[in-house]
């Protein structure tokens, strides 16, 4: 690795341990994320539980685990940037804990309520602690119309906020609602308000091919697209080997089972090329 990427993600941790995101100074070029687009469009296609649909429709919402089948997918998450930023950010060697691409159609894509991802990884998957990143890949262009992810800065270290009460009965809720518009556990809307009035939001938009990362805990949300572009959305969750959890119930395409460490290899097909991050808006 060179002294300069050393440098960049000396920076990048030290964006993400302040606000819980940060914008790799890369994008994948046109010719990646078209590839990228066409084995979504293809998997979309498919009749397989990996693939989710809008809540009484046929419009797909995302699809999950596509690294376990389709090959360039498990190429893209061995790519050398992406485990070396996860192994910066969480600090010890990652396996692939999960892999998804959330498709928010052009006028149909529905909003995801604010919420923690840490929540449902910890409550239901059992995950000890928070040695997990989430990177994401744009694979449209991402703007302030079609449904940007938000989140709110510094959010990461308030810790679980708004878990439901305990019932006494344990187990787990349904997995289709941790991938639904009704999602199990959420923030109330009226906490994140208070807190983006303290700290403020952002939103991450973006070029087709931004990276960005982001924080298990940080508080999140992305509204109804409403607009005529598409918003993909490809997210790999990065693991630290020796915070697996122990006996998770979901299904696999949800949380994976294998958790041997990801060992970088390169592939020409998926280019990463400088580029100047974009300024959230």
């Amino acid at each position: 690795m060179s002294v300069a990427m050393d440098v960049s993600l000396t920076e990048l941790r030290s964006a993400y341990d302040k606000d819980g995101w940060c914008a790799l100074p890369h994008r994948f070029t046109d010719d990646t994320v078209e590839l990228l687009r066409e084995r979504v469009a293809s998997i979309s296609r498919e009749r397989r539980p990996e693939v989710v649909y809008e809540e009484g429709t046929g419009t797909v919402r995302a699809i999950h685990g596509c690294h376990t089948f389709d090959e360039v997918c498990a190429a893209l998450v061995r790519h050398p940037r992406l485990v070396a930023l996860a192994e910066a950010l969480t600090g010890k060697p990652v396996y692939v804990y999960q892999f998804k691409v959330n498709l928010k159609q052009a006028h149909e894509g529905a909003a995801w309520p604010w919420h923690q991802d840490y929540a449902f990884w910890s409550e239901e998957d059992g995950m000890p602690g928070l040695d997990a990143v989430n990177i994401a890949i744009a694979l449209d262009d991402i703007h302030e119309g079609n449904g940007p992810l938000v989140v709110v800065p510094g959010s990461h270290t308030l810790g679980l906020l708004d878990l439901p009460e305990d019932d006494g009965e344990g187990g787990t809720s349904d997995w289709r609602r941790h991938v639904s518009a009704d999602l199990t556990y959420t923030v109330t809307t009226e906490r994140a308000e208070a807190l983006a009035r303290d700290n403020g939001k952002s939103l991450i938009t973006g070029s087709a091919g931004s990276v960005h990362a982001f924080h298990p805990s940080i508080v999140h949300s992305s509204s109804n697209n409403l607009s005529a572009d598409r918003r993909a959305l490809l997210l790999i969750t990065y693991n630290a080997v020796d915070n697996a959890p122990p006996n998770p119930a979901r299904p696999e395409f949800l949380v994976s089972r294998d958790t041997t460490p990801v060992v970088a290899g390169a592939d020409a097909r998926l280019e990463l090329v400088p580029h100047q991050a974009d300024t959230p808006a």
